[in-house]
């Protein structure tokens, strides 16, 4: 691993949680967490690579679904211990659920409210 992954402050289980934010439009896309290799993946390869928690294991985002994002900018936070990514969102698509974004629910007279359209069915985004 290279010495610059050093400077970031892994939690217990060794990730950073990662944000990764739309370079153009400076919509916040996603959050998702990242280990060293997924991290250096990310900066080797010029895409976005995550740790799936569930499935624990390393996600390239869109292998599955195309929606892959492409690193424009890599950032730490002041305390060393988040990482912003600023991509461009292949196919304009970032949550599983066919949205833009995940944060597409709005806080409104105590409900949660989608505010956000499904660009895409996820059933036709997704094989499993």
């Amino acid at each position: 691993m290279s010495n610059w992954l050093d400077g970031v402050r892994w939690n217990e289980q060794g990730l950073v949680p990662a944000i990764a934010q739309d370079g153009s439009s400076g919509k916040i896309l996603m959050f998702a967490w990242m280990n060293k290799e997924a991290l250096q993946l990310t900066a080797e390869k010029g895409h976005a690579v995550y740790w799936s928690r569930s499935r624990k294991k390393l996600w390239h985002k869109g292998e599955e679904s195309g929606h892959q994002q492409i690193i424009k900018d890599i950032r730490l936070d002041c305390d060393e211990d988040v990482i912003l990514l600023s991509v461009e969102q292949k196919g304009g698509i970032a949550c599983h659920t066919g949205r833009e974004r995940c944060f597409y629910r709005h806080l409104k007279d105590g409900q949660w409210l989608s505010t956000d359209p499904v660009l895409k069915d996820p059933k036709s985004i997704y094989s499993t």
